[in-house]
């Protein structure tokens, strides 16, 4: 593993930080690369992740690629822009919650990266911004990760807008969870993990995984997958342990 990424471990509980401080925390394609891999496999053997960033700042965005040079094939850029799609994807495939802890500015892929968590803490002071149009960069790789998180006015407002939006605007508009009083995030977030650890791992991994699969079907097929749920985990050995 690089020295880009931090894995801290605390009994079941892993904590995932980007460690480019004085960039930022931008993440280049090799890093993006890296961190799918990283949340597979600690997903492995956790009953929760936490996702943060250090230093100042969650995330900036995407290192800076330097000159784009001639545009590349469009089955080549699709591998290109796969590395990304792939990120996204491992956030939502984790069988297990995480925990986005926000600190500072969440910009570009910074704000994707926020609004893929489970469930995300902000610091009252911290921004969220999605800047690609004003750069002439189409957005749509980052509306999918905010398509079913946010409001669709708040994901139009945030695209459209460019600006830079607060904690509590973010939460208002479904990237943010919880905002935190500036100086507690962690004190936020510790409140929440013990309320976490207290809870069986089997009803934490079924929750997540009705919350990602039921939104897709209709309100029977929802209905059904529920009960089907609800009748094998609360039958569970593991569960009523």
């Amino acid at each position: 593993m690089s020295d880009d990424f931090l894995i801290g471990k605390d009994g079941d509980v892993s904590t995932i930080t980007i460690n480019r401080p004085n960039e930022g925390n931008r993440v280049s394609d090799e890093m993006a690369i890296e961190l799918t891999g990283i949340l597979t496999d600690v997903s492995r053997d956790s009953r929760l992740i936490v996702f943060r960033g250090a230093g100042d700042n969650f995330c900036l965005g995407r290192a800076v690629m330097g000159s784009r040079g001639p545009l590349p094939e469009a089955y080549d850029a699709r591998e290109k822009n796969d590395l990304v799609f792939n990120l996204y994807g491992a956030f939502r495939d984790a069988p297990v919650p995480v925990i986005g802890v926000i600190q500072g500015r969440a910009t570009g892929l910074g704000c994707a990266l926020a609004a893929s968590c489970d469930i995300t803490i902000a610091e009252h002071s911290s921004e969220f911004q999605a800047p690609e149009m004003s750069h002439n960069i189409m957005p749509t790789m980052l509306m999918s990760s905010l398509i079913d998180r946010m409001t669709m006015k708040g994901l139009l407002y945030l695209i459209y807008s460019t600006k830079a939006i607060s904690a509590e605007q973010a939460m208002a508009f479904g990237i943010v969870s919880e905002v935190a009083p500036t100086d507690f995030l962690d004190v936020v977030l510790v409140e929440l993990l013990v309320k976490l650890k207290a809870m069986p791992v089997p009803a934490l991994k079924a929750v997540k995984e009705y919350a990602q699969n039921a939104m897709n079907l209709d309100a029977q097929g929802a209905a059904n997958y529920a009960r089907n749920l609800h009748a094998t985990l609360n039958t569970s050995s593991k569960l009523r342990g």
